[in-house]
């Protein structure tokens, strides 16, 4: 073989990630980031919807939804905020772990980011169970002792349950991406030369703990007066 083809062969080759309609893994890294941005800024306006319906209401029904939130478990609130915070600390050590070809620690990290997702979900599961027992599922056995505010605060647990059950859906969706990486880690798929997916799913996990960040403070905070009184 010439030198002339042998230019040309190591020209063409690339590696076995990249799909063959991109010239470099580089072009498919920020094809795949620009997309996952789209995708973003779609369940942007796909949470904005029921959060200017709850801001609406809530401007209208401010005693209610103040005291609906009363209701709320703060304490198991701020510990799902924690868990996801430092679920965004493991993802993040997962990506970098990616990006240096440190094929234990992607494994390492992306298993606490399983494990504190599940946690997540598993205190989210005993927050709604509590809702179930003491009749603040809106629908027909809904219950409230004010007959004048049990419309309005049916209101608020409607949109309650919308977002959180929203994100945990999202996150149900994010823990599966996850347990696929995991996978493809444990294959020995990520190096530093290719790390795509991990560093994409990252964005889409730092999304859905960052909505939370939002829905903490709106959905259970509100009704810290109503506590004191």
């Amino acid at each position: 073989m010439s030198s002339a083809q042998t230019g040309t062969s190591a020209a063409h080759a690339h590696h076995p990630a990249q799909a063959h309609h991109f010239d470099s893994l580089e072009q498919q890294q920020e094809a795949s980031t620009l997309g996952m941005w789209v995708f973003l800024a779609n369940e942007v306006m796909f949470f904005g919807g029921l959060l200017m319906a709850y801001l609406v209401y809530r401007t209208w029904h401010p005693d209610a939804f103040a005291a609906g939130s009363a209701h709320l478990d703060i304490p198991l609130g701020a510990i799902n905020t924690a868990v996801l915070i430092f679920s965004s600390l493991t993802m993040a050590l997962a990506v970098h772990a990616a990006q240096t070809s440190w094929r234990r620690g992607q494994i390492v990290f992306i298993l606490l980011t399983i494990a504190l997702g599940t946690t997540f979900l598993v205190i989210k599961g005993f927050e709604y169970a509590d809702k179930f027992t003491h009749h603040l599922v809106p629908g027909p056995h809904f219950e409230w002792p004010d007959e004048k505010l049990r419309a309005p605060v049916q209101m608020f647990y409607s949109l309650y349950f919308a977002l959180t059950g929203l994100h945990a859906l999202h996150m149900v969706v994010g823990i599966g991406i996850m347990l696929w990486l995991l996978w493809m880690a444990r294959r020995g798929r990520f190096s530093a030369q290719y790390y795509s997916p991990v560093e994409v799913s990252g964005l889409y996990w730092h999304f859905v703990d960052i909505v939370w960040i939002f829905l903490f403070p709106l959905l259970y905070l509100i009704g810290a007066h109503v506590r004191h009184v």
